[in-house]
């Protein structure tokens, strides 16, 4: 755990390297950031949003929603949400924590992730204008399946193409997943492993994500001048 001028809020607390006059102009918000996966992609998103974040001198939790919540999650002045879909559905943890603490986020800006192979059939440049449709009508069947279920409707949404991680499925996993794979238009070698996260335009994501964090920090008497 590392140490700063705020206090640890929970296991995975991160908090800004840089020398506190770097961002002195900016005020410093603790972000938190939540992630269910099974495979562990969405847990590689969800660390780089937090090292994009940390950059920018937040102070932020990276958590594990399997796990029971070790702070309040008042204290914090947004939170970025990143979930895997299977089989059509985003993780049931995530559905479960979200249901659990709807009326937390709703009273600060938010960000949710949602990591599929259907994006990856969305971003494929070399699908036909029919099936970049279709593609794209799945990823919003997803969000909206999810948006239903929890009754929930975060600040940003952002679908990401997840990964194909074809040596840690067993071989019925390994069938299906090169099966769902083929009607992407994703690598079916099941001797290798492909990750299709287009890694900058995340990175850009959280560059747009962090001037809302900011304006939202901004005590009442602040944001009446800028306006």
């Amino acid at each position: 755990m590392s140490t700063s001028r705020f206090n640890p809020l929970g296991p995975a607390h991160h908090s800004s390297p840089d020398s506190p006059g770097e961002h002195a102009n900016n005020p410093t918000a603790r972000v938190a950031i939540f992630f269910a996966t099974k495979e562990g992609h969405t847990k590689e998103i969800a660390e780089r949003i937090m090292r994009d974040l940390r950059k920018d001198g937040f102070d932020v939790d990276l958590h594990d929603v399997r796990l029971p919540l070790a702070f309040d999650l008042s204290l914090y002045s947004a939170a970025v949400l990143a979930a895997s879909v299977h089989q059509g559905n985003h993780e049931k943890e995530m559905v479960q924590f979200v249901r659990g603490h709807r009326s937390e986020l709703e009273k600060m800006p938010t960000a949710f992730i949602s990591v599929s192979l259907s994006e990856v059939g969305a971003e494929r440049k070399e699908a036909t204008p029919a099936e970049h449709e279709q593609f794209v009508a799945d990823v919003s069947k997803m969000l909206d399946t999810f948006f239903k279920q929890t009754e929930w409707h975060p600040t940003y949404v952002k679908p990401v193409a997840g990964a194909l991680s074809y040596s840690q499925y067993n071989f019925f996993i390994r069938y299906i997943m090169k099966q769902i794979a083929r009607k992407q238009g994703a690598g079916t070698d099941t001797s290798r492993d492909y990750d299709y996260t287009n890694w900058i335009e995340l990175d850009k994501f959280v560059e747009d994500l962090v001037g809302e964090i900011r304006r939202a920090a901004l005590p009442a008497s602040a944001c009446a001048k800028a306006g």
